[in-house]
């Protein structure tokens, strides 16, 4: 059976991180073997949370999965805490990712705002983690820091070709580029470039970038090539948030995230 590790954070409420990973990687009949960095009551999304930051006993963590010499054909890394975080995640990625697609979403921005916390240090540590991969899933904003650029939320499909090909990474997916009425996917992979379109449904939902790198890496792994992996990710993501509009259409942005679970339902 194929493997992924996700070193990510889990939640108690909020549909994002682990929470997402595990059934829709599970769904792929690939097998998710999580290292968590963090427990959440819930997801950062909502007014207030708690959380066990685990940082210090992800060595020990690490220590033991070297003694059962396991190993995995991909490596998803997610939200970083801290600078040290993100040093023990890169000495992770070193140890465990030869012969793995290593995909990493450099959360740390967006819509011309670097997140709450976000520090000097705390940035370097989500571009060298980045560097590392194969894949990277940047939204917008994201993607204008690891390129050099300054962020512009009006940049050309030529514009963004350039920058996924500055970052140095074999395959650049960038999520959430609003345009009008539509919010677009561009995936780069080796030379080639191609958009996916859909029209915007509500307003923000929070963990749809979680469950597009699971859903896109379980589906490489399992043999899509990556732009029929974005593509029908794209699919299962608007599906999810007509789902979630259909319930309650008053809710313009839902902290507990997209009712993704009925599209893994096999009853």
């Amino acid at each position: 059976m194929k493997k992924i590790a996700v070193v990510n954070d889990i939640s108690g409420f909020g549909r994002c991180s682990l929470t997402a990973a595990l059934p829709i990687i599970s769904s792929f009949g690939v097998q998710c073997c999580p290292l968590v960095t963090g427990v959440y009551s819930n997801q950062t999304g909502y007014d207030s949370y708690k959380c066990a930051d685990l940082t210090s006993s992800l060595p020990l963590f690490i220590d033991e999965w070297k003694k059962l010499g396991v190993s995995f054909d991909a490596i998803i890394t997610g939200f970083v805490t801290s600078g040290e975080q993100g040093r023990v995640i890169a000495d992770f990625v070193d140890e465990f990712g030869n012969g793995a697609i290593v995909v990493t979403d450099p959360i740390m921005a967006d819509d011309g705002e670097v997140y709450d916390g976000f520090d000097v240090e705390r940035i370097n540590a989500v571009k060298a983690l980045a560097k590392k991969a194969d894949v990277i899933t940047p939204n917008l904003h994201e993607l204008c820091i690891l390129a050099g650029r300054e962020f512009s939320d009006s940049l050309s499909n030529n514009e963004i070709k350039d920058m996924s090909a500055a970052t140095g990474n074999k395959t650049v997916i960038t999520t959430g580029i609003k345009r009008g009425n539509s919010v677009v996917t561009a995936v780069y992979s080796e030379g080639r470039f191609e958009t996916v379109t859909q029209k915007k449904l509500g307003n923000s939902f929070s963990g749809t970038g979680d469950i597009l790198v699971s859903f896109v890496t379980a589906a490489i792994v399992s043999g899509d090539d990556v732009f029929t992996a974005v593509q029908n990710a794209c699919d299962f993501i608007g599906k999810a948030i007509e789902l979630t509009l259909a319930d309650n259409p008053e809710t313009p942005y839902r902290a507990e995230g997209i009712y993704f679970e009925k599209l893994l339902s096999h009853n």
